[in-house]
């Protein structure tokens, strides 16, 4: 179905749709970094990551 035989209600529903995904992912990326960021998350998780490829090489 192109836009031209949709009706003139649904269109731009797909973008609207988009955009409140979009929306929504950044809202929850900018709540995850904020209790990372407040709970030393970010570098317990770096530290993790730094312990676990130091053990694979030795």
């Amino acid at each position: 179905m192109t836009d031209a035989d949709r009706p003139r209600t649904e269109r731009g529903q797909a973008t609207a749709e988009y955009a409140l995904v979009m929306l929504a992912a950044a809202a929850l990326a900018g709540l995850l970094l904020a209790w990372a960021a407040g709970t030393d998350g970010i570098g317990r998780l770096l530290d993790a990551v730094m312990e676990s490829l130091i053990g694979r090489t030795t």
